[in-house]
Protein backbone atom coordinates (compact mmCIF):
# COMPACT_ATOMS: atom_id res chain seq x y z
CA UNK A 1 0.00 0.00 0.00
CA UNK A 2 1.84 3.57 -0.91
CA UNK A 3 2.14 5.97 1.69
CA UNK A 4 -0.10 8.75 2.27
CA UNK A 5 0.47 11.94 0.18
CA UNK A 6 2.72 14.60 1.85
CA UNK A 7 1.01 18.10 2.51
CA UNK A 8 2.61 20.67 -0.49
CA UNK A 9 2.73 22.93 3.09
CA UNK A 10 4.54 20.63 5.27
CA UNK A 11 8.16 22.84 4.44
CA UNK A 12 6.58 26.10 6.13
CA UNK A 13 7.70 24.37 9.01
CA UNK A 14 11.16 25.57 8.39
CA UNK A 15 11.40 29.46 9.38
CA UNK A 16 13.73 30.66 6.49
CA UNK A 17 11.89 28.77 3.65
CA UNK A 18 8.51 30.29 5.75
CA UNK A 19 9.81 33.62 5.53
CA UNK A 20 11.04 33.52 2.18
CA UNK A 21 7.96 32.23 0.40
CA UNK A 22 5.35 35.02 2.16
CA UNK A 23 7.62 37.62 0.64
CA UNK A 24 8.09 35.67 -2.76
CA UNK A 25 4.21 35.34 -3.01
CA UNK A 26 4.05 38.60 -2.54
CA UNK A 27 6.53 39.86 -4.99
CA UNK A 28 4.82 37.40 -7.29
CA UNK A 29 1.47 39.43 -6.86
CA UNK A 30 3.62 42.64 -7.90
CA UNK A 31 4.74 40.63 -10.80
CA UNK A 32 1.15 39.69 -12.06
CA UNK A 33 -0.10 43.54 -11.12
CA UNK A 34 2.72 44.44 -13.60
CA UNK A 35 1.70 42.11 -16.26
CA UNK A 36 -1.83 43.02 -16.45
CA UNK A 37 -1.01 46.61 -16.16
CA UNK A 38 1.58 45.98 -19.57
CA UNK A 39 -0.56 43.97 -21.22
CA UNK A 40 -3.79 46.05 -21.34
CA UNK A 41 -1.84 49.11 -21.62
CA UNK A 42 -0.24 47.88 -24.85
CA UNK A 43 -3.68 46.88 -26.20
CA UNK A 44 -5.27 50.83 -25.60
CA UNK A 45 -1.30 52.17 -27.42
CA UNK A 46 -1.97 49.20 -30.27
CA UNK A 47 -4.69 47.25 -32.00
CA UNK A 48 -2.33 44.83 -32.93
CA UNK A 49 -2.23 41.23 -31.63
CA UNK A 50 1.34 40.40 -32.74
CA UNK A 51 2.43 43.39 -30.63
CA UNK A 52 0.36 42.62 -27.45
CA UNK A 53 1.82 39.18 -27.51
CA UNK A 54 4.73 41.09 -27.82
CA UNK A 55 4.69 41.49 -24.00
CA UNK A 56 4.74 38.02 -23.45
CA UNK A 57 8.13 37.86 -25.70
CA UNK A 58 10.07 40.49 -24.50
CA UNK A 59 9.18 39.08 -20.65
CA UNK A 60 10.36 35.64 -21.62
CA UNK A 61 13.00 36.82 -24.59
CA UNK A 62 15.54 37.05 -21.61
CA UNK A 63 15.32 33.57 -20.19
CA UNK A 64 16.47 32.58 -23.41
CA UNK A 65 19.15 34.57 -23.65
CA UNK A 66 21.08 34.21 -20.34
CA UNK A 67 19.60 31.36 -19.21
CA UNK A 68 22.87 29.37 -19.24
CA UNK A 69 25.36 32.99 -18.05
CA UNK A 70 23.06 32.96 -14.95
CA UNK A 71 23.08 29.28 -13.91
CA UNK A 72 27.03 29.46 -14.63
CA UNK A 73 26.74 32.63 -11.80
CA UNK A 74 24.50 30.88 -9.45
CA UNK A 75 26.91 28.34 -9.17
CA UNK A 76 30.27 30.17 -9.06
CA UNK A 77 29.51 33.04 -6.79
CA UNK A 78 27.50 33.34 -3.49
CA UNK A 79 23.67 32.66 -4.46
CA UNK A 80 22.08 34.64 -1.79
CA UNK A 81 24.55 37.72 -3.42
CA UNK A 82 23.12 37.37 -6.41
CA UNK A 83 19.65 37.15 -5.54
CA UNK A 84 20.52 40.46 -3.74
CA UNK A 85 21.69 41.99 -7.37
CA UNK A 86 18.70 40.59 -9.31
CA UNK A 87 16.02 41.69 -6.98
CA UNK A 88 17.44 45.33 -6.74
CA UNK A 89 17.66 45.38 -10.50
CA UNK A 90 13.78 44.34 -10.93
CA UNK A 91 12.81 47.13 -8.22
CA UNK A 92 14.61 49.79 -10.43
CA UNK A 93 13.15 48.84 -13.32
CA UNK A 94 9.61 48.79 -12.72
CA UNK A 95 10.40 52.15 -10.57
CA UNK A 96 11.58 53.09 -13.91
CA UNK A 97 8.52 51.96 -15.90
CA UNK A 98 6.03 53.80 -13.29
CA UNK A 99 7.82 57.17 -13.09
CA UNK A 100 7.90 57.19 -17.56
CA UNK A 101 4.15 56.44 -17.02
CA UNK A 102 3.55 59.30 -14.53
CA UNK A 103 4.87 61.66 -16.81
CA UNK A 104 3.01 60.15 -19.92
CA UNK A 105 5.66 59.25 -22.00
CA UNK A 106 4.93 55.38 -22.93
CA UNK A 107 5.35 54.45 -26.20
CA UNK A 108 4.40 51.05 -27.17
CA UNK A 109 8.78 51.02 -27.76
CA UNK A 110 9.47 52.05 -24.62
CA UNK A 111 6.78 49.38 -23.19
CA UNK A 112 8.54 46.68 -24.21
CA UNK A 113 11.82 47.89 -23.83
CA UNK A 114 11.20 48.47 -19.25
CA UNK A 115 9.30 44.71 -19.90
CA UNK A 116 12.49 43.23 -21.77
CA UNK A 117 14.89 45.01 -18.75
CA UNK A 118 12.59 43.05 -15.82
CA UNK A 119 13.30 40.59 -18.08
CA UNK A 120 16.67 40.57 -17.54
CA UNK A 121 16.71 40.93 -13.70
CA UNK A 122 13.68 37.84 -13.80
CA UNK A 123 16.30 35.41 -15.91
CA UNK A 124 19.72 36.24 -13.35
CA UNK A 125 16.97 35.43 -10.70
CA UNK A 126 15.35 31.74 -12.17
CA UNK A 127 18.37 29.54 -11.72
CA UNK A 128 19.86 30.90 -8.70
CA UNK A 129 15.96 31.10 -6.65
CA UNK A 130 15.35 27.91 -7.70
CA UNK A 131 18.99 26.24 -6.58
CA UNK A 132 18.24 27.42 -3.00
CA UNK A 133 15.27 25.92 -2.47
CA UNK A 134 17.49 22.38 -1.16
CA UNK A 135 19.18 24.44 0.97
CA UNK A 136 16.59 25.69 3.10
CA UNK A 137 14.58 21.91 3.33
CA UNK A 138 15.88 18.85 4.38
CA UNK A 139 16.32 16.26 0.81
CA UNK A 140 13.29 13.93 1.33
CA UNK A 141 11.35 16.92 1.58
CA UNK A 142 12.39 18.82 -1.86
CA UNK A 143 9.77 17.71 -3.45
CA UNK A 144 6.65 19.37 -1.07
CA UNK A 145 9.05 22.11 -1.55
CA UNK A 146 8.85 22.69 -5.30
CA UNK A 147 5.31 21.90 -5.26
CA UNK A 148 4.87 24.70 -2.50
CA UNK A 149 7.02 27.11 -4.95
CA UNK A 150 5.02 26.71 -7.08
CA UNK A 151 1.57 27.04 -5.02
CA UNK A 152 3.00 30.33 -3.85
CA UNK A 153 3.46 31.49 -7.76
CA UNK A 154 -0.24 30.08 -8.31
CA UNK A 155 -1.79 32.10 -5.34
CA UNK A 156 -0.05 35.14 -6.79
CA UNK A 157 -1.09 34.33 -10.38
CA UNK A 158 -4.86 34.07 -8.17
CA UNK A 159 -4.83 37.10 -6.42
CA UNK A 160 -2.31 39.38 -8.55
CA UNK A 161 -4.82 39.48 -11.73
CA UNK A 162 -8.15 39.93 -10.04
CA UNK A 163 -6.37 42.88 -8.44
CA UNK A 164 -4.50 44.33 -11.38
CA UNK A 165 -7.55 44.33 -13.28
CA UNK A 166 -9.30 46.25 -10.42
CA UNK A 167 -6.33 48.80 -10.08
CA UNK A 168 -6.05 49.12 -14.27
CA UNK A 169 -10.17 50.08 -14.08
CA UNK A 170 -9.84 52.41 -10.97
CA UNK A 171 -6.32 54.01 -11.04
CA UNK A 172 -4.56 52.82 -14.60
CA UNK A 173 -1.53 51.23 -15.08
CA UNK A 174 1.00 53.26 -13.91
CA UNK A 175 -0.30 51.82 -10.58
CA UNK A 176 0.69 48.31 -11.07
CA UNK A 177 4.01 49.56 -11.93
CA UNK A 178 4.67 51.64 -8.90
CA UNK A 179 3.07 48.85 -6.59
CA UNK A 180 5.40 45.96 -7.99
CA UNK A 181 8.64 48.03 -7.52
CA UNK A 182 7.62 48.01 -3.60
CA UNK A 183 6.89 44.19 -3.82
CA UNK A 184 10.71 43.41 -4.05
CA UNK A 185 11.57 45.06 -0.51
CA UNK A 186 9.81 42.40 1.18
CA UNK A 187 12.38 40.16 -0.70
CA UNK A 188 15.08 42.21 -0.38
CA UNK A 189 14.79 42.35 3.44
CA UNK A 190 14.87 38.54 4.27
CA UNK A 191 17.55 38.17 1.68
CA UNK A 192 19.60 40.62 3.90
CA UNK A 193 19.26 39.28 7.07
CA UNK A 194 20.10 35.48 5.50
CA UNK A 195 23.57 34.16 7.00
CA UNK A 196 24.09 31.43 4.32
CA UNK A 197 26.94 29.40 5.32
CA UNK A 198 29.76 29.26 3.12
CA UNK A 199 30.53 26.73 1.28
CA UNK A 200 33.89 25.41 1.58
CA UNK A 201 36.34 23.65 -1.12
CA UNK A 202 40.21 23.28 -1.29
CA UNK A 203 39.88 23.99 -5.32
CA UNK A 204 39.56 27.53 -6.87
CA UNK A 205 36.62 28.54 -8.47
CA UNK A 206 35.62 27.49 -11.71
CA UNK A 207 35.90 29.70 -14.45
CA UNK A 208 32.77 30.98 -15.86
CA UNK A 209 32.58 29.66 -19.33
CA UNK A 210 34.29 26.30 -18.23
CA UNK A 211 31.50 26.54 -15.56
CA UNK A 212 28.33 26.86 -18.73
CA UNK A 213 30.56 24.05 -20.40
CA UNK A 214 30.00 21.58 -17.53
CA UNK A 215 25.83 22.59 -17.13
CA UNK A 216 25.32 22.02 -20.88
CA UNK A 217 27.42 18.60 -20.35
CA UNK A 218 25.76 16.97 -17.63
CA UNK A 219 22.50 17.83 -19.07
CA UNK A 220 22.96 16.39 -22.57
CA UNK A 221 24.28 12.50 -20.59
CA UNK A 222 21.41 12.80 -18.29
CA UNK A 223 18.60 10.72 -20.22
CA UNK A 224 15.99 11.51 -17.50
CA UNK A 225 16.58 15.01 -17.68
CA UNK A 226 16.35 15.29 -21.15
CA UNK A 227 12.75 13.64 -21.29
CA UNK A 228 11.97 16.74 -19.03
CA UNK A 229 13.65 18.76 -21.45
CA UNK A 230 11.31 17.51 -24.78
CA UNK A 231 8.28 17.09 -22.97
CA UNK A 232 8.44 20.41 -21.16
CA UNK A 233 9.62 22.55 -24.19
CA UNK A 234 6.86 21.00 -26.45
CA UNK A 235 4.27 21.74 -23.91
CA UNK A 236 4.94 25.46 -23.29
CA UNK A 237 5.56 26.20 -26.94
CA UNK A 238 1.58 25.24 -27.80
CA UNK A 239 0.56 26.28 -24.55
CA UNK A 240 2.00 29.89 -24.57
CA UNK A 241 -1.17 30.61 -26.98
CA UNK A 242 -3.62 30.87 -23.92
CA UNK A 243 -0.85 33.20 -21.78
CA UNK A 244 -0.30 35.63 -25.19
CA UNK A 245 -3.25 35.51 -26.83
CA UNK A 246 -5.95 35.97 -23.58
CA UNK A 247 -6.07 40.17 -23.65
CA UNK A 248 -6.74 39.71 -27.04
CA UNK A 249 -9.74 37.50 -26.55
CA UNK A 250 -11.28 39.28 -23.09
CA UNK A 251 -11.09 42.52 -25.05
CA UNK A 252 -11.69 41.67 -28.68
CA UNK A 253 -14.17 38.85 -28.51
CA UNK A 254 -15.73 39.20 -25.33
CA UNK A 255 -15.65 42.71 -25.67
CA UNK A 256 -15.16 43.03 -21.78
CA UNK A 257 -12.40 45.39 -19.45
CA UNK A 258 -9.68 45.04 -17.53
CA UNK A 259 -11.00 43.90 -14.59
CA UNK A 260 -12.65 40.76 -16.62
CA UNK A 261 -9.11 39.80 -18.00
CA UNK A 262 -7.71 40.08 -14.28
CA UNK A 263 -10.69 37.57 -13.50
CA UNK A 264 -9.89 35.40 -16.57
CA UNK A 265 -6.06 35.00 -14.94
CA UNK A 266 -6.39 35.00 -11.16
CA UNK A 267 -9.09 31.75 -12.31
CA UNK A 268 -6.06 30.13 -14.07
CA UNK A 269 -4.04 30.76 -10.54
CA UNK A 270 -7.16 29.82 -8.52
CA UNK A 271 -7.29 25.86 -10.60
CA UNK A 272 -3.60 25.76 -10.48
CA UNK A 273 -3.78 26.51 -6.78
CA UNK A 274 -6.28 23.62 -6.21
CA UNK A 275 -4.40 21.55 -8.52
CA UNK A 276 -1.55 21.65 -5.92
CA UNK A 277 -4.07 19.78 -3.28
CA UNK A 278 -5.07 17.27 -5.66
CA UNK A 279 -1.90 16.78 -7.54
CA UNK A 280 -0.13 14.56 -4.47
CA UNK A 281 -3.37 12.12 -4.26
CA UNK A 282 -3.23 11.60 -8.15
CA UNK A 283 0.46 11.16 -7.61
CA UNK A 284 0.17 8.36 -5.14
CA UNK A 285 -1.93 6.01 -7.67
CA UNK A 286 -0.40 7.22 -11.46
CA UNK A 287 2.49 7.45 -12.96
CA UNK A 288 4.25 11.14 -13.78
CA UNK A 289 3.59 10.44 -17.46
CA UNK A 290 -0.17 9.73 -16.80
CA UNK A 291 -0.56 13.16 -15.11
CA UNK A 292 1.25 14.69 -17.74
CA UNK A 293 -0.56 13.65 -20.58
CA UNK A 294 -4.06 14.35 -18.76
CA UNK A 295 -3.04 17.71 -17.58
CA UNK A 296 -1.58 18.16 -21.09
CA UNK A 297 -5.15 17.61 -22.77
CA UNK A 298 -6.81 19.42 -20.47
CA UNK A 299 -5.32 22.70 -21.56
CA UNK A 300 -5.72 21.88 -24.46
CA UNK A 301 -9.47 21.97 -24.18
CA UNK A 302 -9.11 25.27 -22.67
CA UNK A 303 -7.52 26.87 -25.83
CA UNK A 304 -10.75 25.26 -27.72
CA UNK A 305 -12.75 26.68 -25.60
CA UNK A 306 -11.65 29.88 -26.04
CA UNK A 307 -11.81 29.63 -29.61
CA UNK A 308 -15.31 28.69 -30.13
CA UNK A 309 -17.07 29.10 -26.38
CA UNK A 310 -18.42 33.13 -26.16
CA UNK A 311 -20.63 32.25 -23.02
CA UNK A 312 -18.27 34.03 -19.93
CA UNK A 313 -18.84 31.87 -17.33
CA UNK A 314 -17.97 28.85 -19.33
CA UNK A 315 -15.29 30.39 -20.20
CA UNK A 316 -14.14 31.18 -16.62
CA UNK A 317 -14.92 27.71 -15.50
CA UNK A 318 -12.28 26.49 -18.38
CA UNK A 319 -10.17 28.58 -16.98
CA UNK A 320 -9.93 27.22 -13.92
CA UNK A 321 -9.15 23.42 -15.28
CA UNK A 322 -7.03 25.09 -17.26
CA UNK A 323 -5.03 26.65 -14.36
CA UNK A 324 -5.02 23.19 -12.89
CA UNK A 325 -3.79 21.45 -15.79
CA UNK A 326 -1.14 24.20 -16.07
CA UNK A 327 0.44 23.44 -12.44
CA UNK A 328 -0.14 19.39 -12.86
CA UNK A 329 1.58 19.36 -15.68
CA UNK A 330 5.00 22.07 -14.81
CA UNK A 331 5.27 20.73 -11.32
CA UNK A 332 5.36 16.96 -12.13
CA UNK A 333 8.13 17.84 -14.51
CA UNK A 334 10.07 20.48 -12.44
CA UNK A 335 10.56 17.64 -9.31
CA UNK A 336 11.66 15.12 -11.96
CA UNK A 337 14.31 17.24 -13.24
CA UNK A 338 15.59 19.08 -9.66
CA UNK A 339 15.40 16.11 -8.24
CA UNK A 340 17.65 14.18 -10.45
CA UNK A 341 20.03 17.02 -9.49
CA UNK A 342 22.93 17.49 -7.00
CA UNK A 343 24.23 20.10 -5.63
CA UNK A 344 27.59 21.43 -7.42
CA UNK A 345 25.90 21.54 -10.65
CA UNK A 346 22.02 22.15 -9.45
CA UNK A 347 21.71 25.87 -10.92
CA UNK A 348 23.54 25.37 -14.41
CA UNK A 349 21.30 22.50 -15.10
CA UNK A 350 17.85 24.61 -13.95
CA UNK A 351 19.47 27.08 -16.47
CA UNK A 352 18.89 24.64 -19.12
CA UNK A 353 15.85 24.17 -17.99
CA UNK A 354 14.58 27.29 -18.13
CA UNK A 355 16.82 28.05 -21.45
CA UNK A 356 14.17 25.34 -23.14
CA UNK A 357 10.99 26.44 -21.50
CA UNK A 358 11.54 30.25 -22.26
CA UNK A 359 12.65 29.69 -25.62
CA UNK A 360 9.30 27.45 -25.99
CA UNK A 361 7.39 30.22 -24.22
CA UNK A 362 8.92 33.18 -26.59
CA UNK A 363 8.63 31.24 -29.91
CA UNK A 364 5.12 30.07 -29.17
CA UNK A 365 3.63 33.39 -28.19
CA UNK A 366 5.29 35.06 -31.24
CA UNK A 367 4.11 32.15 -33.53
CA UNK A 368 0.58 32.01 -32.06
CA UNK A 369 -0.10 36.15 -32.21
CA UNK A 370 1.50 36.28 -35.83
CA UNK A 371 -0.92 33.36 -36.58
CA UNK A 372 -3.71 35.28 -34.82
CA UNK A 373 -3.03 38.98 -37.35
CA UNK A 374 -3.11 37.03 -40.33
CA UNK A 375 -5.77 34.33 -40.23
CA UNK A 376 -7.78 35.33 -36.67
CA UNK A 377 -7.79 34.25 -33.04
CA UNK A 378 -9.73 31.20 -33.62
CA UNK A 379 -7.58 29.70 -36.35
CA UNK A 380 -4.56 30.71 -33.87
CA UNK A 381 -5.95 29.03 -30.87
CA UNK A 382 -7.17 26.10 -32.78
CA UNK A 383 -4.26 25.29 -34.04
CA UNK A 384 -2.39 25.94 -30.79
CA UNK A 385 -4.63 22.83 -29.27
CA UNK A 386 -4.41 20.34 -32.09
CA UNK A 387 -0.54 20.76 -32.40
CA UNK A 388 -0.49 20.16 -28.69
CA UNK A 389 -1.97 16.88 -29.20
CA UNK A 390 0.35 16.18 -32.02
CA UNK A 391 3.74 17.40 -29.81
CA UNK A 392 2.01 15.17 -26.72
CA UNK A 393 2.18 11.85 -28.96
CA UNK A 394 5.45 13.15 -30.86
CA UNK A 395 6.98 12.76 -27.09
CA UNK A 396 5.97 10.30 -25.14
CA UNK A 397 8.15 8.23 -25.73
CA UNK A 398 10.28 10.27 -23.33
CA UNK A 399 9.41 8.90 -20.14
CA UNK A 400 9.47 10.84 -17.07
CA UNK A 401 11.47 9.70 -13.83
CA UNK A 402 12.15 11.37 -10.58
CA UNK A 403 15.33 11.12 -8.47
CA UNK A 404 13.75 10.94 -5.03
CA UNK A 405 15.42 7.45 -4.36
CA UNK A 406 18.86 9.07 -5.17
CA UNK A 407 21.29 10.48 -2.70
CA UNK A 408 22.98 12.92 -4.63
CA UNK A 409 24.66 14.33 -1.63
CA UNK A 410 28.88 14.72 -2.19
CA UNK A 411 30.47 11.13 -1.42
CA UNK A 412 33.61 12.84 -0.13
CA UNK A 413 34.95 9.29 -0.48
CA UNK A 414 37.09 9.16 -3.07
CA UNK A 415 40.90 9.63 -2.14
CA UNK A 416 42.87 12.41 -3.85
CA UNK A 417 45.40 11.20 -6.63
CA UNK A 418 48.80 10.15 -5.34
CA UNK A 419 51.14 11.16 -7.33
CA UNK A 420 55.01 11.22 -8.18
CA UNK A 421 54.78 15.28 -8.75
CA UNK A 422 51.80 17.59 -8.65
CA UNK A 423 50.89 18.40 -12.05
CA UNK A 424 50.01 21.95 -12.84
CA UNK A 425 46.39 23.08 -12.33
CA UNK A 426 46.15 23.73 -16.11
CA UNK A 427 48.32 21.02 -17.50
CA UNK A 428 45.62 19.14 -19.86
CA UNK A 429 44.42 17.22 -21.18
CA UNK A 430 44.58 14.30 -18.78
CA UNK A 431 44.19 10.76 -19.78
CA UNK A 432 43.12 8.42 -17.15
CA UNK A 433 43.31 4.41 -17.85
CA UNK A 434 41.42 2.22 -15.16
CA UNK A 435 42.53 -0.98 -15.48
CA UNK A 436 39.63 -4.18 -14.63
CA UNK A 437 39.95 -8.09 -14.26
CA UNK A 438 36.19 -9.35 -15.02
CA UNK A 439 34.95 -12.83 -14.82
CA UNK A 440 34.11 -13.20 -18.90
CA UNK A 441 30.37 -15.25 -17.55
CA UNK A 442 29.42 -11.68 -15.55
CA UNK A 443 30.44 -9.62 -19.34
CA UNK A 444 26.66 -9.01 -19.96
CA UNK A 445 26.04 -7.09 -16.41
CA UNK A 446 29.40 -5.73 -16.15
CA UNK A 447 28.62 -3.80 -19.39
CA UNK A 448 25.43 -2.67 -18.57
CA UNK A 449 26.99 -1.17 -15.06
CA UNK A 450 30.10 0.44 -17.25
CA UNK A 451 27.32 1.71 -19.31
CA UNK A 452 25.38 3.76 -16.47
CA UNK A 453 29.50 4.99 -14.99
CA UNK A 454 29.53 6.28 -18.33
CA UNK A 455 27.46 8.62 -17.92
CA UNK A 456 28.92 9.42 -14.66
CA UNK A 457 31.86 10.30 -16.08
CA UNK A 458 30.72 12.78 -18.88
CA UNK A 459 28.74 14.01 -16.19
CA UNK A 460 30.86 15.05 -14.13
CA UNK A 461 33.75 16.43 -15.97
CA UNK A 462 35.26 13.65 -18.99
CA UNK A 463 34.75 14.95 -22.51
CA UNK A 464 35.47 11.52 -23.96
CA UNK A 465 34.91 7.77 -22.68
CA UNK A 466 35.89 4.22 -24.02
CA UNK A 467 36.17 1.04 -22.79
CA UNK A 468 38.54 -1.81 -23.92
CA UNK A 469 38.52 -5.40 -24.03
CA UNK A 470 42.10 -6.95 -23.72
CA UNK A 471 42.68 -9.48 -27.20
CA UNK A 472 44.84 -11.46 -25.23
CA UNK A 473 43.57 -11.69 -21.99
CA UNK A 474 39.74 -11.89 -22.09
CA UNK A 475 38.98 -10.74 -18.65
CA UNK A 476 41.36 -7.63 -18.67
CA UNK A 477 39.23 -4.64 -19.23
CA UNK A 478 40.61 -0.98 -19.96
CA UNK A 479 38.25 2.33 -19.38
CA UNK A 480 40.04 5.35 -20.57
CA UNK A 481 38.47 9.02 -19.89
CA UNK A 482 39.82 12.43 -20.94
CA UNK A 483 38.92 15.35 -18.64
CA UNK A 484 40.37 19.06 -19.84
CA UNK A 485 42.82 19.42 -17.29
CA UNK A 486 43.97 18.15 -14.00
CA UNK A 487 42.26 20.65 -11.69
CA UNK A 488 39.06 19.42 -13.85
CA UNK A 489 39.67 16.08 -12.82
CA UNK A 490 40.46 16.79 -9.16
CA UNK A 491 37.15 18.60 -9.66
CA UNK A 492 35.72 15.03 -10.57
CA UNK A 493 36.86 13.85 -6.94
CA UNK A 494 34.71 16.82 -5.27
CA UNK A 495 31.14 16.14 -7.58
CA UNK A 496 31.33 12.27 -6.82
CA UNK A 497 27.90 11.67 -5.27
CA UNK A 498 26.87 9.16 -3.18
CA UNK A 499 24.18 7.34 -5.42
CA UNK A 500 28.01 7.23 -8.16
CA UNK A 501 30.07 5.90 -5.32
CA UNK A 502 27.02 3.05 -4.57
CA UNK A 503 27.56 2.39 -8.84
CA UNK A 504 31.26 2.28 -8.15
CA UNK A 505 31.11 -0.33 -5.50
CA UNK A 506 28.47 -2.34 -7.72
CA UNK A 507 31.14 -2.54 -10.35
CA UNK A 508 34.29 -3.77 -8.15
CA UNK A 509 32.17 -6.94 -7.59
CA UNK A 510 32.61 -7.78 -10.82
CA UNK A 511 36.43 -8.07 -10.59
CA UNK A 512 38.24 -11.45 -9.89
CA UNK A 513 40.89 -10.38 -8.10
CA UNK A 514 41.14 -8.56 -4.68
CA UNK A 515 41.58 -4.86 -4.54
CA UNK A 516 41.02 -1.75 -6.29
CA UNK A 517 41.70 -1.57 -9.89
CA UNK A 518 44.62 -0.13 -10.98
CA UNK A 519 44.90 3.71 -12.67
CA UNK A 520 46.97 5.26 -14.58
CA UNK A 521 47.09 9.26 -15.15
CA UNK A 522 48.73 10.53 -18.07
CA UNK A 523 49.21 14.09 -18.88
CA UNK A 524 49.91 15.53 -22.42
CA UNK A 525 53.24 16.57 -22.70
CA UNK A 526 54.65 19.76 -24.06
CA UNK A 527 57.38 18.78 -26.54
CA UNK A 528 60.67 19.73 -25.70
CA UNK A 529 60.01 20.62 -22.32
CA UNK A 530 61.87 18.55 -19.44
CA UNK A 531 59.89 19.58 -16.73
CA UNK A 532 56.56 17.53 -18.22
CA UNK A 533 55.32 15.14 -15.44
CA UNK A 534 55.61 11.38 -16.74
CA UNK A 535 52.48 8.59 -16.88
CA UNK A 536 51.52 9.03 -13.12
CA UNK A 537 49.85 5.42 -11.82
CA UNK A 538 48.30 5.71 -7.91
CA UNK A 539 46.54 2.54 -6.31
CA UNK A 540 43.44 4.21 -5.10
CA UNK A 541 40.59 3.98 -7.70
CA UNK A 542 38.17 5.79 -9.34
CA UNK A 543 35.35 3.25 -7.93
Amino acid sequence: MPPPPKSPWRPLRYPLLRSLWIASVASNVGTWLQSVGASWMMTTLTPSSTQVAMVQVATSLPMFLLALPSGALADVMDRRRLLVVTQSWMLASAAGLALVSALGGVTPGLLLLFTFLLGLGTAFNGPAWQAILPELVPREELPEAIVLNSVGFNIARAAGPALGGLIVAAAGPTATFALNAVSFLGVLAVLLRWKRPVEESVLPTERFFGAMQTGARYVRHAPELIAVLWRGTAFVFCGSALWALLPVVARVELGRGPGAYGLLLGLLGVGAVSAAFVLPHLKRNNSTDLVVIVATLVFAGGMLTLAFVRNFPLILFAMLLAGGAWLSALSSMNVAFQTSLPAWVRARALSVYLLTFYAGLSAGSALWGLLADHFGLRVSLVAAAATTVVALLATARFHLRSGEGLNLSPSRQWPAPIVAHEPEPDRGPVLVNVEYEVDPAQAAEWSAAMRELRRSRLRDGAYEWGLFADASEPNHHVEQYLVASWIEHLRQHERETVADRELKRKIRTFQTEPGPPKVRYLIAERPGDPATPRPLSSPDPPA
